[in-house]
């Protein structure tokens, strides 16, 4: 399943040949250098390790840097191991781009979704609040209730909807149609909305 790893640019729109405006997200996807190759022989199956983008070389540990002068490569600020690719036809150090993906094709897009921080649980769980107070609150009207019983069980049951950490969740996202790939600027422009903010790294599959 060959695939990329990409940056978010934010969303346009497009118009079809036949006059439709088109929803898209732009993603500058690649030039992905190859940085290890996994064999069946040696590590028991076949997968490409992709990198993408850079940072300031005093970010990398020795051992990371070093990996990286054993291939004379520049380190990536991101790599991710893509499986079931073609590992035959690439050597270390080759560059794969978004000329593997064409006009029309399915794929699917993992990213993580925007971080909303710490959220109550009209935020989170979408709570009735002040209309609905049968839970045991009568002055607060944004707080969650009662969350257990008191003799039986005498705890707190595990999943209970509370306040917490909402987004920054990965998500993938299937049957995403391409619309255009533009090989010149790195360019690929899928139909619709994809996870993530902008500037957020995206992986995308076929």
């Amino acid at each position: 399943m060959p695939g990329l790893i990409g940056k978010k640019l934010g969303m346009s729109s497009v118009y079809s040949t036949d006059g439709n405006i088109i929803p898209v997200t732009i993603i500058e996807a690649g030039p992905c250098p190859v940085v290890a190759i996994r064999t069946v022989e040696k590590n028991g199956y076949k997968a490409l390790q992709l990198g993408f983008g850079t940072r300031k070389e005093k970010n990398y540990s020795k051992p990371v840097l070093g990996q990286y002068k054993k291939v004379n490569l520049t380190p990536s600020a991101m790599v991710k191991e893509f499986r079931n690719y073609e590992t035959d036809s690439y050597k270390i150090g080759d560059s794969v781009s978004v000329e593997i993906f064409k006009e029309g094709e399915k794929v699917k897009v993992t990213a993580k979704t925007k971080g909303k921080g710490f959220q109550g649980v009209m935020r989170r769980h979408n709570f009735g609040g002040v209309g609905g107070t049968t839970h045991g609150q009568s002055d607060r009207l944004r707080a969650p209730g009662s969350i257990g019983a008191s003799s039986y069980p005498s705890r707190v049951f595990r999943g209970q909807r509370m306040a917490g950490r909402m987004g920054f969740e990965q998500v993938t996202i299937r049957n995403l149609k391409v619309v255009k790939v533009v090989p010149e600027k790195n360019i690929i422009m899928i139909k619709g909305a994809i996870p993530g903010a902008i500037n957020s790294i995206v992986e995308i599959n076929k």
